[in-house]
């Protein structure tokens, strides 16, 4: 019996991570042009994006009860305890549909061990929570601690997101046609974030690519604790470029310890397109766990 830590592939996980740990992704389904693919297992950020921009039809939806009943029955044959990191409820159905799966399994195992955490967060925002975690585990951190973290990570993870096109926000509804005229008309940017319900909030506006980055780097200065002790989590659609800046200016301006890069999928870039670049950090930390860090 072993003790493990999933997630689903909405957290834009790094393969790196992945295979490092042999940490199980739950694959997020986007259906193209009416067929299934599966997020992380057969379809890949660079093609996805690549399809996105023939302008193909796009639509996602979540984890399905029964794919989450196929996912954790292994562990619960094995007699696995698992604590499951999942994207968040604001945004996405995931939660609901794998406590009626866990609900299932426990009908034939009834002494399945399992934990839920609606992280609220959303791409490397809980890529980070659960690389944490596995580091945590790595160099010996107590179960109780891990599960604890968890919980701690989750609630304190902010989100500073910006996007280069406007586009997709438009046609997901996400923003009226006014603001979109006049935004791509005035290369207006978006500043969201995710708040305290695990939604998506547009709360600024800035002009312009540059000033978008610089925007979403100060509100790390702003609102992270202990940067320099902390790895902080950076994300982006197809401009790597921007994401390696962003990278070195956290190094250089706020010490931070490390940064970890992800490429986001299709469960957030079908609604954000190609040029969604983000930055996720803790708002607070806790000593204790920093020893296992």
């Amino acid at each position: 019996m072993a003790f493990r830590i999933i997630t689903d592939s909405a957290s834009d996980i790094p393969r790196s991570v992945i295979e490092e740990y042999g940490l199980h992704v739950i694959p997020t389904p986007v259906t193209i042009e009416g067929t299934d693919y599966f997020d992380g297992s057969t379809i890949f950020p660079e093609e996805f994006y690549r399809i996105q921009s023939e302008g193909k039809d796009i639509k996602t939806y979540h984890i399905s009860q029964y794919m989450f009943e196929e996912n954790f029955r292994p562990f619960a044959e094995r007699g696995d305890e698992v604590l499951y990191i999942c994207f968040s409820t604001g945004i996405a159905g995931t939660f609901q549909a794998a406590n009626l799966a866990l609900q299932e399994i426990r009908e034939e195992f009834p002494d399945f061990q399992m934990i839920i955490v609606d992280s609220k967060c959303a791409s490397i925002g809980f890529g980070l929570v659960v690389e944490r975690l596995l580091t945590m585990q790595k160099n010996g951190a107590p179960k109780e601690m891990i599960i604890e973290a968890a919980y701690f990570f989750c609630e304190h993870m902010e989100h500073s997101v910006t996007v280069q096109e406007l586009d997709y926000l438009f046609k997901g509804g996400r923003l009226s046609r006014t603001s979109f005229l006049a935004g791509s008309m005035l290369d207006i940017k978006p500043i969201i974030i995710i708040d305290e319900k695990g939604s998506l909030k547009a709360v600024e506006k800035v002009r312009g690519w540059k000033k978008a980055q610089k925007r979403i780097l100060d509100m790390v200065g702003e609102k992270g604790s202990n940067l320099e002790k902390q790895v902080v989590g950076v994300c982006y659609g197809t401009d790597r470029e921007s994401a390696e800046y962003l990278a070195g200016q956290l190094k250089e301006k706020y010490h931070v310890k490390d940064v970890l890069m992800a490429q986001v999928g299709c469960a957030i870039g079908a609604h954000t397109g190609p040029g969604i670049l983000a930055v996720v950090y803790l708002n607070k930390t806790m000593e204790r766990y920093e020893r296992y860090l």
